[in-house]
């Protein structure tokens, strides 16, 4: 996902997420508590790199857009954002991204 001058490649997302162990995403995604401290890491990872909060939030952007074609919600929480995601229109899914970056700061 990230090149060796540190840019983010955000189409390699769903290779990324496809190579993640079926073990690895139960433990990240059985528990909301535990998905948020997945992605509170990953994002310090990205601001650390020098990521904008534009860029992280189209890297959620993405990530999300897996999830919901990919993966089924273990969770009412992840239910409930699943379910919005699936409605939203793509300015909406935009904003709900960045809101995503913002909780798990």
């Amino acid at each position: 996902m990230v090149d060796d001058e540190r840019n983010v490649d955000t189409s390699k997302v769903e290779e990324t997420a496809s190579r993640m162990s079926e073990s690895k995403k139960d433990e990240i995604l059985s528990n909301f508590e535990e998905f948020k401290s997945y992605l509170h890491s990953k994002v310090q990872i990205g601001e650390k790199m020098g990521m904008s909060e534009e860029t992280l939030a189209k890297t959620a952007e993405k990530v999300a857009d897996y999830l919901a074609d990919h993966e089924e919600p273990r969770n009412s929480e992840e239910n409930l954002l699943k379910e919005l995601w699936k409605v939203g229109e793509q300015e909406e899914r935009h904003k709900l991204a960045h809101m995503l970056v913002k909780l798990v700061k």
